[in-house]
């Protein structure tokens, strides 16, 4: 599963979630969107750190962010003193 989905003709191209992104994995894409603007592309996947700032930041709300799931831990077996 992706950490982050950006949904590319509702992106304006403002580039407010680049600006707040921590680990600086967003730019700018060259490519149009059907509405003519510049939409915002994950630049890599694996320094995303699926934090969310760029979804609070975005006023169109074109990115989702997912966060990876932890693996369940085995229970641990009840330890009684002897």
């Amino acid at each position: 599963m992706p950490r982050l989905v950006i949904e590319i003709e509702r992106c304006k191209g403002c580039g407010l979630c680049v600006a707040v992104c921590p680990p600086e994995v967003l730019a700018m894409a060259t490519t149009l969107n059907s509405r003519g603007y510049h939409p915002v592309e994950l630049i890599d996947e694996e320094r995303c750190t699926s934090c969310g700032a760029c979804a609070l930041m975005c006023p169109d709300l074109a990115l989702i962010v997912f966060r990876p799931q932890k693996r369940a831990q085995a229970p641990r077996a009840a330890t009684v003193p002897a």
